[in-house]
């Protein structure tokens, strides 16, 4: 579905249009990807923020930077535990909210 045509859209009928209905198989894997590109995302902008390098984070985590720079590109998610090891490395916490 092309939408580079300069009109407002509503994005989750977009959404749903071409990744399937909330709910579906195919729009959790959809889902699932954005989650990891944006916790990505996330993880990256903190750590340049901290000044830290791939691999001075991954030491201080335990780890290679071959895996951080996995998790960066969004290749591959890091487990809660070792999500939480990052942001603490990071100096940054994780605070749960109510969805809204």
């Amino acid at each position: 579905m092309q939408t580079n045509d300069h009109k407002i859209r509503d994005y989750s009928a977009v959404l749903t249009a071409q990744y399937g209905a909330p709910g579906s198989l195919e729009r959790a894997k959809f889902d699932e990807k954005a989650y990891a590109f944006y916790t990505s995302q996330i993880m990256r902008d903190a750590r340049k923020k901290a000044q830290l390098t791939q691999e001075e984070l991954a030491k201080r985590i335990g780890t290679n930077k071959s895996y951080i720079s996995r998790i960066e590109k969004g290749v591959t998610t890091p487990s809660v535990a070792t999500f939480y090891r990052i942001m603490n490395a990071l100096g940054l916490t994780v605070e749960l909210t109510p969805a809204i």
